[in-house]
């Protein structure tokens, strides 16, 4: 924590010191008074005027850490003299975060680049597109296969309250990874805790994040041609995915699937995913053969196959990955793929807002 608020101290003189009608006189850090603790002051000049920058630094900017700290500088701020401006300084502050601190206005500053100071005559902003290496690992971590079948169960209904035990069952992962999503989306203010459990809060601002970060499913691609078309091909396909007692073995993935959900976009290729079982169902059903140019069915042979758990079934045999992995494929589907994933979160993903 010294160490950010020494870099802190040193980011703001640094910055401030760029702006000619800014003159600073001095910096101090861990100040202390009339019983209230600030990290640091910064006294400046401006325009021949006095002003204090009260600033307080958090290790962690994630929203759930930042609501007390600006009711702290706030507070602190209101017993202080006039031109007295509070601000916030962390390593990373995301764009939610800093419309937090607009909100309320308090300035910010993270170590990463982005800032927004505004007092007296100064206007002082600027954004950033990267992330800290920390941030993205977080991220990586949240999204990873076995957080994601945590995450899909919670999107089928948002409002649904859960206990980590009774998620984990229903998730297939153990107690201790749904304790760690479970702090990741309190962290991020992507949920909250009631009296009867875990629920989404924010369901559209976890699945924006999970978007931008989207990586499609690990697998091998695989291109076939099929003779079928139209709707030979479709009650072929119907039936191959429709697997009985053996378990979940191939679905509709991505433009294929969206066009059972919320049709948008026909696409001339159909895309499945598969396990090796059910790859070798859909090549005897369909009558598959293997091409270099002019596929026409493209299958992914996946690694994990966590996703076969959270699959719809719109029609009869019909077998679909579910609409929040549904819009996530086509989201990285190229500039078609974001239309018709828009189109399908309108149509299946409106949830109402908490």
């Amino acid at each position: 924590m010294k160490s950010i608020q020494s870099r802190a101290a040193e980011s703001l003189q640094e910055l401030l010191e760029q702006v000619p009608a800014i003159r600073v006189l001095s910096v101090e850090e861990e100040v202390a008074c009339a019983a209230k603790h600030i990290d640091i002051l910064v006294h400046l000049e401006a325009f021949g005027r006095h002003h204090t920058l009260a600033c307080e630094v958090k290790a962690n900017g994630q929203p759930r850490y930042v609501r007390g700290a600006l009711s702290q500088l706030r507070s602190y701020v209101a017993g202080q003299a006039q031109g007295t401006i509070p601000v916030l300084v962390a390593p990373y502050l995301s764009p939610n975060v800093q419309a937090l601190c607009s909100e309320q206005g308090v300035g910010f500053l993270d170590l990463q680049g982005n800032v927004r100071l505004t007092f007296d005559g100064i206007f002082i902003e600027r954004q950033v597109a990267s992330k800290p290496d920390s941030e993205r690992r977080e991220l990586k971590s949240l999204f990873r296969p076995k957080s994601a079948q945590v995450l899909r169960v919670l999107l089928r209904d948002p409002s649904r309250t859960w206990r980590v035990v009774e998620l984990a069952e229903v998730a297939a992962v153990s107690v201790g990874h749904v304790s760690n999503v479970r702090n990741g989306l309190l962290d991020r203010e992507w949920a909250e805790v009631s009296v009867d459990g875990l629920f989404l809060s924010k369901p559209d601002a976890l699945l924006d994040e999970w978007a931008s970060a989207y990586e499609p499913p690990a697998g091998k691609r695989l291109s076939f041609y099929t003779s079928l078309h139209g709707g030979a091909l479709e009650d072929s396909a119907r039936r191959a995915l429709h697997a009985g007692d053996e378990g979940r073995q191939a679905v509709f993935a991505s433009y294929s699937a969206a066009q059972w959900l919320a049709p948008y976009a026909r696409t001339g290729t159909h895309y499945f995913y598969a396990n090796p079982e059910g790859l070798e169902r859909l090549r005897a059903v369909l009558g598959l053969s293997s091409v270099s140019k002019g596929p026409n069915i493209i299958v992914t042979l996946l690694k994990d196959t966590g996703l076969f758990r959270d699959t719809v079934e719109p029609a009869p045999g019909a077998i679909c990955t579910s609409p929040v992995q549904t819009y996530l494929d086509l989201a990285v589907a190229g500039e078609r793929g974001a239309e018709a994933a828009d189109h399908l979160r309108r149509e299946k993903l409106a949830w109402q807002k908490t």
